[in-house]
């Protein structure tokens, strides 16, 4: 009995020891560079916001928050190897709806599971997309856009920045919301979509607002409408699809901070409060205007169910119009 009680007091104390060489462990971090792994090449948005974050994150810390660009697959490689990281705190992932969500349910069978498997610590931005055509489409406005594709089902042609992208699904689900047939042209990124608009190649697509701002404003492209709810602040005399008449059309992508799953909680809670403070400096909501990005609050608890409810729509979405590729 004394032998037993004396195991359970060992135990104890062993453990105590650990948890408190843990909390040490938290409150020292980081001892040395954090990896910030931004899921696109140069350029791409997790790129541009993993690099405004970067300095204020290392300005915070006191050690370097180095941003590491691993593009593939749509978010997809990133995701994978971040997924499979140690949860020390010296991997976190700038990543968007794409890898956490859309590509999840088109193709279940990508090696990591979107909830299971990330630990969920801000959301940074929505990107919005805008319904853009050719000046000399012979449609100028959104109901004469969808009334010309009605009467010539399946010749007219929508671009993406690939399939299965965002730009790809949003076209899809507002092809089934307007009953319009057109024929999907998949381009290797958004650039080369743009190209293909301003060329004549095809005739719609929906393109995030940085690359077709300047093109809008110059006449070169027409804005019909934006796939969010509210305008965006980068082009406000641009209309919703919602205003227009297509209630409810919703549908953007989120880009947020994400971590192994298993990464402490304390150290979560310490990088949500400086990604909250920096994304609330007058220079940082400028810059994201200038991008074309719509600033989100949303601390690890809302992030984390948004998450949970962004899988389950685009889920929904993929099932319903079939576009799932693996099963």
């Amino acid at each position: 009995m004394r032998m037993k009680t004396s195991i359970a007091l060992a135990l104890t104390l062993l453990l105590g020891f650990a948890s408190a060489a843990t909390a040490a462990d938290d409150d020292a971090w980081p001892t040395h560079p954090v990896r910030l792994i931004a899921a696109s090449g140069p350029g791409g948005n997790p790129d541009v916001m993993g690099r405004l974050l970067a300095d204020k994150f290392s300005q915070a810390f006191g050690k370097p928050f180095i941003v590491e660009n691993v593009p593939g697959a749509g978010g997809i490689v990133a995701a994978n190897l971040v997924a499979k990281t140690q949860p020390d705190g010296y991997t976190l992932m700038f990543s968007d709806s794409g890898a956490l969500a859309i590509n999840p349910v088109l193709n279940p069978n990508l090696g990591y599971d979107p909830i299971k498997d990330f630990a969920p610590i801000t959301a940074l931005v929505t990107l919005p997309t805008i319904l853009s055509t050719p000046p000399d489409l012979a449609a100028k406005t959104l109901d004469e856009f969808i009334a010309l594709a009605k009467k010539q089902p399946g010749k007219m042609s929508f671009g993406s920045a690939g399939a299965g992208s965002i730009h790809h699904l949003t076209f899809a689900i507002f092809a089934e919301r307007t009953g319009i047939d057109l024929l999907h042209v998949p381009y290797r990124g958004g650039s080369a979509m743009v190209n293909g608009l301003l060329t004549g190649e095809i005739q719609a697509g929906w393109s995030g607002i940085p690359n077709v701002i300047e093109l809008i404003a110059s006449g070169k492209l027409r804005g019909l409408c934006v796939s969010t709810l509210q305008r965006s602040p980068s082009t406000p005399q641009i209309a919703t699809c919602d205003e227009l008449g297509i209630k409810g059309f919703n549908v953007a992508t989120m880009m947020g901070l994400v971590a192994p799953a298993g990464t402490s909680p304390k150290i979560v809670a310490r990088i949500q409060a400086e990604a909250a403070k920096a994304m609330r400096e007058p220079a940082m909501a400028t810059r994201m205007t200038q991008l074309g990005m719509v600033m989100e609050e949303k601390g690890t608890e809302n992030y984390a169910a948004f998450l949970k409810e962004d899988l389950a729509r685009y889920d929904q979405a993929v099932k319903k119009l079939n576009l799932q590729t693996a099963k």
